[in-house]
C-alpha cells in the first residue's frame, strides 16, 4: 500500500546539476556570517538606496576586469534597480576614480547628505585581514556612510561552486548523486588559498564538505603563508595519491594566475580555474547585500566602519 501523503505536503524538486541566478532567492551573508535564517536581495529597492561596491583586492591593474566585471554584470541584469559600483582597494587616493575612495565620494555625493550610501563587499571569499584593514582605513579617510559585507564562510554553496569548476577541467566526476564512474585525471586535490593561515583554517571547512561530495582527499593550503602547496602535496603522496588537480580558492583578482601556475607546476598538479563569476558567488554577494540592508532596517548605521564579524575574524 502506498504511504499516504500528510496534508501540505509537496514533492521536492530535483536540483539541477548547476546554479541558477534567481533574485530574491537563497541563502544570505549578514555582517556578521552564520545561521539559517539570512536575508536575500529586498524585492524592491527605495530611491538612494545605497550602492553595493565591489571591492576588489587585486594584485594587477586589470583587477576590475574579469571575473570582477562579469559579477557586475550580472548583479545589474538580475537587479536592475541596485546601483553597482566596482573599486580596487589598495590602488590610488580620491584622484584615482576606480579606487574605493573615490568611488565611494561618488556614491555619497549622489545620495542625500549623511545618508547610507554604500554596502561595500570584499571580494574574498576567506578571511585577509590585510585586505579588509585597508578598505576600513579606506572608507573612514572617506568620510561616506558605508557598512562592510561579506560573503565568506560560506562554504556548501562555494564547496559546489569550486566542484563545477573541477569538473569543468575534467578532474572530477560532474555528477554527484548518481555517482557514475568516470575515469579522472586527478585522485587528490589541494586548495589553494591567499590570506595567511587564517584563510587556510576556514577553507579546510570547505575542503571537508567537497572531499564528502567526491570521494577524493581534499586538502587545504596557502600561496602566501603555511601550511604551504607543497607540505599538502606531500601529505596527499603519503596518503597514496598519484595525481593531485590544484584548484585556486579564490574569485580571481585577489591571486596572481602565475602564481597558481607556478604552484601547479611545482608538485606536478593540474590546475583548474579559479571560481570567478560562478552562480553561487554572484548569489552570495547579492544575499550579503540584502542582509546588511536588513540588518538595518532602512535606518542610518551608528559608525562608519563595521568590520566583518563571526568567528573567523
Amino acid at each position: 500500500m502506498l504511504a499516504r501523503r500528510q496534508p501540505g505536503a509537496a514533492p521536492h524538486a530535483r536540483q539541477s546539476g548547476g546554479p541558477v541566478r534567481q533574485p530574491g532567492q537563497g541563502t544570505a551573508r549578514l555582517v556578521a556570517p552564520g545561521g539559517r535564517h539570512r536575508r536575500p536581495m529586498p524585492a524592491s529597492l527605495p530611491d538612494g538606496a545605497p550602492a553595493l561596491v565591489l571591492a576588489v583586492p587585486a594584485v594587477g591593474a586589470d583587477g576590475l576586469s574579469g571575473a570582477t566585471a562579469e559579477i557586475a554584470t550580472v548583479l545589474r541584469v538580475d537587479n536592475p534597480a541596485l546601483d553597482v559600483q566596482v573599486a580596487l582597494i589598495d590602488h590610488g587616493g580620491r584622484g584615482d576614480p576606480a579606487g574605493i575612495r573615490s568611488v565611494l565620494a561618488d556614491a555619497a555625493a549622489r545620495r542625500p547628505a549623511g545618508s547610507f550610501s554604500a554596502v561595500v563587499i570584499p571580494q574574498v571569499i576567506t578571511p585577509y585581514p590585510a585586505a579588509i584593514r585597508e578598505l576600513s582605513d579606506a572608507i573612514s579617510a572617506s568620510g561616506a556612510k558605508a557598512r562592510i559585507g561579506e560573503v565568506y564562510n560560506t562554504n556548501a554553496l562555494l564547496a559546489e561552486a569550486l566542484h563545477h569548476r573541477l569538473a569543468d577541467a575534467g578532474l572530477c566526476r560532474a555528477d554527484r548523486v548518481r555517482m557514475f564512474s568516470i575515469t579522472t585525471s586527478a585522485d587528490g586535490i589541494i586548495l589553494a588559498t591567499v590570506g595567511g593561515e587564517e584563510a587556510v583554517g576556514t577553507a579546510s571547512v570547505t575542503a571537508f564538505l567537497l572531499s564528502a561530495r567526491l570521494a577524493l582527499p581534499v586538502m587545504a593550503a596557502s600561496l602566501d603563508a603555511k601550511p604551504t602547496i607543497e607540505d599538502a602535496a606531500r601529505q596527499l603522496h603519503g596518503m597514496g595519491v598519484t595525481g593531485i588537480a590544484l584548484a585556486p580558492w579564490v574569485i580571481g583578482p585577489a591571486a596572481d594566475p602565475a602564481a597558481d601556475q607556478a604552484a601547479a607546476a611545482a608538485i606536478g598538479a593540474k590546475l583548474c580555474a579559479p571560481l570567478g563569476a560562478h552562480g553561487n558567488v554572484v548569489k552570495l554577494f547579492s544575499q550579503s547585500y540584502g542582509q546588511v540592508l536588513s540588518q538595518f532596517g532602512g535606518q542610518e548605521p551608528d559608525t562608519q566602519v563595521s568590520p566583518p564579524g563571526g568567528r573567523h575574524r
